[in-house]
């Protein structure tokens, strides 16, 4: 598996990007991490928006709701080995990571990190989720956060893919930049590994291209 991890939207890399994008252009856009959310207007307009930018890229774009299937984690396996794109957008990644959770995304995707044809890309929540721990990004994100009811519980688990965190929106024209300092702090004092991207900023893993 391939990744393409922004900070912010789809970052300043896009002309690699697209050199890394595989042949099966089919897209899954996860946008639970906007589950929380009580502006559902701002929140609509914003999917819309990002579902444009990846369409504009040649993408196949098919928006996939994880609550659609909780405790369906057979069907959802079978629906996501269609795509060759998983992008993951920003948001609240407590959220995310319960939607994750309660869906089984987060056990399908330990079985999809070994094809090289396939791409995970996003960002905010889409690649702080990455990270062993989620510890530190409750100073920006509210952990309290349970729109699934009793179903959902607080996880301070990530998906353990990468061995650091991902603090996004560093030093950022961005309303949480000012929050994100104080997990920086966060890491440093509990000698947690991270790395920090300022928005437009992009981490690519597993792609050898020349940078384009």
């Amino acid at each position: 598996m391939k990744f393409y991890l922004s900070s912010y939207k789809i970052g300043n890399k896009v002309n690699r990007l697209k050199k890394m994008l595989p042949k099966n252009r089919k897209t899954a856009y996860i946008p639970n991490a906007l589950d929380g959310y009580p502006d559902l207007e701002r929140s609509e307009e914003s999917k819309r928006k990002d579902i444009a930018q990846l369409t504009e890229l040649g993408l196949e774009v098919e928006l996939i709701d994880l609550r659609k299937y909780f405790g369906k984690q057979k069907e959802l396996s079978k629906k996501l080995s269609a795509f060759g794109v998983i992008w993951v957008r920003g948001g609240n990644t407590f959220v995310l990571r319960q939607a994750m959770a309660l869906s089984g995304f987060d056990k399908i995707f330990k079985q999809l990190l070994n094809k090289k044809d396939v791409l995970y890309g996003g960002y905010s929540a889409g690649i702080c989720i990455l990270a062993p721990t989620l510890h530190g990004l409750e100073l920006v994100d509210n952990k309290k956060q349970r729109p699934y009811g009793k179903k959902s519980k607080v996880m301070w688990q990530g998906l353990n893919v990468l061995d650091y965190c991902i603090i996004p929106h560093y030093k950022s024209d961005h309303p949480e930049t000012k929050l994100v300092d104080k997990t920086v702090e966060y890491c440093i004092k509990n000698k947690i590994l991270f790395k920090t991207l300022r928005d437009g900023e992009v981490i690519i893993i597993g792609d050898k291209s020349k940078e384009g």
